[in-house]
């Protein structure tokens, strides 16, 4: 029996209309879908696909926690039983669209499933979304960096002064509880 593949969908930033037409091709063609929660109706990137393909809601589910922790062991145990439920699906030969907001490349939460499913031997594949940094600027009307100017994503819950050092346009992201800090490192 041929295995299924991961693949890990971007659905954008919030904007059903940004969920690119490739991201609605792989979840369409998958036997099922994935998210990041322990209930797909509450989670933001599950209503994000739900508004342009209402026929998710009849499709298998896979909810897989991931708490939003520091904490390295809670954070492995997570990902570990993760993996192991992704790789159940599959060794059935089902494809699974593991549904995540923005871009899967950056600081996305599939990204440590990602990895873990490859080094078990299994095929993934990702499926770029539009990030969030980018739909601000655009609707805002401003561009990001221009010429040489150089562009800094940093995560500011970790380090929001130090990215304060480097040259050219910076974004903070993943602030959560800790927006008042970078907000006073900008002020």
């Amino acid at each position: 029996m041929q295995k299924g593949i991961l693949y890990g969908v971007g659905v954008g930033p919030g904007d059903p209309q940004l969920l690119t037409l490739k991201a609605v091709a792989v979840i369409q063609t998958c036997g099922r879908i994935a998210v990041p929660g322990e209930h797909k109706e509450q989670t933001t990137a599950y209503q994000i696909v739900r508004q342009v393909l209402p026929e998710i809601e009849t499709m298998p589910c896979l909810c897989i926690p991931m708490p939003m922790t520091k904490d390295r062991q809670k954070l492995a145990t997570s990902h570990a039983e993760g993996t192991r439920r992704l790789i159940q699906i599959l060794e059935q030969g089902d494809s699974v669209a593991f549904l995540t907001l923005g871009d899967p490349t950056i600081y996305s939460t599939y990204r440590y499933l990602h990895g873990r499913v490859c080094a078990a031997g299994y095929q993934a594949e990702i499926v770029s979304g539009v990030p969030s940094f980018c739909a601000a600027a655009a609707r805002m009307g401003i561009s990001l960096a221009e010429g040489a100017q150089m562009l800094h994503i940093i995560p500011s819950s970790y380090t929001a002064a130090e990215g304060l050092e480097l040259p050219g346009t910076k974004v903070f992201m993943k602030a959560g509880t800790k927006m008042k800090m970078v907000k006073e490192a900008l002020a």
